[in-house]
């Protein structure tokens, strides 16, 4: 049996059964082992020498099971953040913590809201429609004015929609460097 005991123990399972098994009184029992009376009483009085669990075995709550139903429903119809679930506490318990309503939260499987909120379907992709060669879509990106720059500069993209034909350009003047007149024969020659 593997036995986990931390750095400051006092006592080992063969001392708490040493410690079962007398009839010393516990004063005497507390001096031989370097132990306290207490703990000397502690083990007379126990069953096993195994440590018990340390989680409480009762939860120390101020919201009734009813309040609680309340919490959850509120947070599960509304989808209601946690700080305005706080707000209406003051109906439900005013001695309702913060942390004492997450608690409640998530033992009752609602305190990520996230998880709540029903996804959106994303939408499906579709492919281009047919364009007769010739539809040109043109993009005007705004580059930030570098600073050995004296004006800010385009970066001006076309493509054919039909051919898929693109070309770019860099331009001062967002209207005049890239018209359709002069992208459109590049386009189609491939230039």
């Amino acid at each position: 049996m593997l036995i986990h005991l931390h750095k400051q123990a006092t006592t080992t399972p063969k001392v708490r059964a040493t410690i079962q098994a007398s009839d010393e009184p516990a004063s005497t029992l507390a001096k031989r082992f370097g132990t306290t009376e207490q703990t000397v009483y502690k083990w007379k009085h126990r069953d096993s020498v195994e440590d018990r669990s340390h989680t409480p075995h009762r939860l120390q709550t101020t919201l009734t099971p009813a309040q609680e139903a309340v919490a959850v429903a509120l947070r599960m119809t509304l989808l209601v953040s946690l700080d305005d679930l706080l707000a209406v506490r003051d109906f439900m318990n005013p001695n309702a913590s913060h942390s004492g309503l997450d608690r409640c939260l998530r033992r009752h499987g609602v305190g990520n809201l996230r998880d709540l909120k029903a996804k959106a379907p994303k939408p499906k992709h579709s492919a281009f429609e047919a364009y007769e060669p010739g539809y040109i879509h043109i993009d005007v990106k705004y580059l930030p004015q570098m600073a050995d720059e004296t004006s800010r500069r385009y970066l001006f993209v076309a493509i054919d929609r039909a051919t898929r034909w693109g070309e770019g350009r860099l331009g001062i003047d967002p209207v005049d460097q890239f018209s359709p007149e002069r992208v459109e024969p590049r386009l189609h020659s491939g230039i």
